[in-house]
């Protein structure tokens, strides 16, 4: 008797190659202490603006703005980026203290005319498409700042980046004492034009980014606070 042997096919094994995070396209490798750490080494500070009426103010005073402004450029010997953002104005918080005031009415009638009121409001930001601004000016540092890298060392650091953070890493602090000397000094060439400023914290530096690189995705996720985020060990 001549016994068969049934060989069943080798179910198909899919290479499924791990999708690559854009993280990795970045140039910032962490945010802490109220500071951007770049994969370069280099170390960045976020200062928001607060907006003044200009328009308002008299040709003196219009006069005196610019002075103060063109004097503060003229005196710094680093380089500043500013940064200016148009964002659709988000209401969420307020809408949600009208439901909650509506909830808390006892009188029919207020009810009802707070109900009319935050539909009124939601319809009118939707339609209107209201935008809202904000600056920024970011401070930077690093090592070799007011010394360019020549060519190789520049070549080498854009290749093994992380051989760069791992030295930078144990100056972190030294870095960061410099940064925020160029911070206060920003912070009052700002004042002198009448200017009011303020340095944003870890979550608000964690929050600009976010929203900068998903725009749409958090319109509807807003990003949990740092403090509340519970890591696995």
């Amino acid at each position: 008797m001549v016994k068969t042997k049934v060989v069943k096919p080798k179910p198909s094994v899919k290479i499924q190659k791990k999708a690559e995070s854009t993280q990795r396209y970045l140039d910032i490798l962490e945010i802490k202490d109220d500071v951007v750490v770049l994969k370069d080494g280099s170390v960045r500070a976020v200062v928001l603006v607060a907006s003044i009426n200009f328009d308002l103010k008299s040709e003196e005073e219009q006069a005196a703005v610019i002075s103060s402004y063109v004097q503060f450029l003229n005196a710094i010997d680093f380089p500043l980026q500013i940064v200016v953002q148009s964002r659709k104005l988000n209401i969420d918080s307020y809408l949600d203290k009208l439901k909650d005031l509506e909830k808390q009415q006892t009188n029919e009638l207020l009810k009802q005319q707070t109900v009319e009121y935050r539909q009124y409001i939601q319809e009118l930001v939707e339609i209107a498409d209201i935008m809202t601004k904000r600056f920024y000016v970011v401070v930077p540092y690093s090592e070799q700042s007011g010394r360019p890298k020549r060519f190789w060392s520049r070549a080498v650091d854009a290749f093994s980046p992380t051989n760069v953070i791992h030295l930078k890493q144990k100056k972190f602090e030294e870095f960061r004492t410099e940064l925020f000397k160029r911070v206060e000094y920003v912070i009052d060439g700002l004042a002198s034009a009448g200017l009011k400023s303020a340095v944003l914290d870890t979550q608000s530096l964690i929050e600009l980014y976010y929203n900068t690189y998903n725009p749409e995705t958090s319109a509807e996720q807003h990003l949990v606070e740092v403090g509340k985020i519970q890591l696995e060990a």
